[in-house]
């Protein structure tokens, strides 16, 4: 299924209209649980732009996660669909036989998707150069952007969280999901009542310290778990009970400065190429005199952005708004990305100053925007040349393939076509993106719920909205 704009599409009718606008007033009117609420809604034709329905679309609203619509829009018309981050192998030093004599330094341009197997082989093309030992000292250099790891607004309680994970220019992702800066834990029960439990770390790393204080309890008890990192440190506890027959339970930790991890994993990859480092490891420049030796490059953006979109990805977001900064304007902040952030948006026709950006997820709570400037940017996204990648980035409704449905897999599995990026923070839900009609129609929407008492809610109330929608 897929949206092709090149057919054409009958015009929304308008007795269609006024019978779309009465039953989405009295839903509106009559819900209970928007009762206290902000409610902005925009919805247009797809192939006219025309507003065809709006409830205080021009009020600003804290979007959450569709703030990425933004952010990918963005970076897709500033750095281009084949767009790659790079990571460099350099050296200070010469190769004479077997031996470097100098230091070695590992690069970081922002990749978000380094796994163990990149490192390794980073480390076998150095194996394949003949290189032994490396006479000099490990160093990693993330200083491509700044040391500023968190957004402004980024609440300390996620820091934690893989969602809130620190932004480096050299960092590692424990699996496909690239959840950027943090370790997977995997805890499951012993081989008997009164054993520890048995804590598995991916990737392997002696970066973190696991202090595992769960105990296997017989089946009939809970399974209760807790696992939290020490504010400032890389000591993870996880305490609590798994019954002995539980299957693995798994959680997704940030780390504290993932630059470290990312050279541990080096280490770990040269070691398993039997390179003996004699220096010490340690955090610095590459000075600019320095011979490169090998490099990797990522998967290009019209790749990455299935696992950014699809899943959500906060850190994937806000790599990007500092590697814009970066590359368009030669500083790696949020400060410089979120001004090439809005320079694109005004490119694409919004109205920048009716707007606040503040980051690239969405995390922040001082973030604002309308709907109708949300369902804007989707109906002029169309009439770029990126718009193929941006489109086939969005999760699609009902499709159970998480990479096709991400976020959406679970939900409006009944509804026609519906591909759209949806949001959540505390007391906030959105979801906005293109629905295909039951009449035949192709249609844009924004919907953006506030001040909600229960944000989970919100998802059969958006659900409700976009079934109305799909009947016109």
């Amino acid at each position: 299924m897929g949206f092709i704009y090149s057919v054409p599409i009958q015009t929304v009718q308008a007795a269609e209209i006024g019978s779309l606008t009465s039953e989405l007033n009295l839903f509106l009117e009559n819900e209970p649980d928007l009762k206290g609420t902000i409610v902005g809604v925009s919805i247009r034709s797809a192939t006219t732009g025309e507003l065809i329905y709006q409830h205080n679309g021009n009020t600003r609203l804290r979007p959450a996660s569709n703030m990425k619509l933004l952010t990918a829009a963005a970076a897709l018309s500033a750095l281009g669909e084949n767009y790659t981050f790079k990571t460099e192998i350099l050296t200070d030093g010469k190769v004479r036989n077997d031996t470097l004599k100098g230091n070695l330094f590992l690069k970081g341009k922002g990749d978000p998707t380094l796994l163990t197997e990149d490192f390794d082989q980073m480390a076998s093309e150095l194996s394949k150069k003949g290189i032994r030992y490396i006479r000099g000292d490990l160093i990693a250099d993330d200083s491509w952007y700044d040391d500023v790891r968190y957004s402004v607004d980024l609440p300390w309680s996620d820091e934690t969280a893989y969602y809130g994970g620190q932004v480096s220019a050299l960092t590692a992702a424990p699996d496909k999901d690239y959840d950027t800066g943090a370790v997977r834990i995997s805890v499951r029960p012993g081989d008997k009542a009164g054993k520890k439990a048995i804590i598995k770390v991916t990737p392997k790393t002696n970066y973190v310290v696991i202090k595992n204080r769960v105990i296997t309890v017989e089946n009939e008890e809970k399974k209760q778990l807790e696992i939290t990192r020490k504010h400032g440190s890389n000591e993870i506890l996880i305490q609590g009970r798994i019954p002995i027959d539980s299957k693995p339970y798994k959680e997704w930790v940030a780390v504290w400065e993932p630059t470290g991890l990312a050279l541990d994993l080096f280490k770990q990859a040269l070691n398993k190429e039997e390179i003996k480092v004699v220096g010490k490891s340690r955090f610095d420049k590459t000075p600019n005199e320095a011979t490169p030796i090998t490099d990797h490059h990522s998967m290009p953006l019209k790749d990455l952005f299935i696992p950014f979109m699809k899943l959500s990805n906060n850190v994937h977001a806000e790599t990007l708004v500092k590697e814009m900064g970066r590359v368009i304007k030669g500083s790696g902040t949020w400060e410089s990305g979120l001004d090439v952030m809005n320079s694109e948006m005004s490119k694409l026709g919004l109205n920048t100053a009716s707007c606040v950006i503040r980051d690239g997820s969405g995390i922040s709570h001082i973030n604002l925007i309308s709907t109708n400037e949300v369902s804007k940017l989707l109906f002029n996204s169309q009439s770029q040349p990126w718009f193929p990648v941006y489109l086939q980035s969005l999760p699609v409704a009902g499709n159970m393939d998480r990479m096709t449905g991400g976020t959406l897999r679970h939900r409006l599995s009944t509804v026609g076509n519906v591909y759209a990026k949806t949001g959540t923070l505390t007391t906030v839900s959105s979801i906005s993106g293109y629905i295909d009609t039951k009449s035949g129609n192709k249609l844009i929407f924004s919907i953006i719920l506030n001040n909600l008492l229960e944000d989970t809610k919100g998802k059969a109330i958006e659900d409700k909205m976009i079934e109305l929608i799909s009947n016109y």
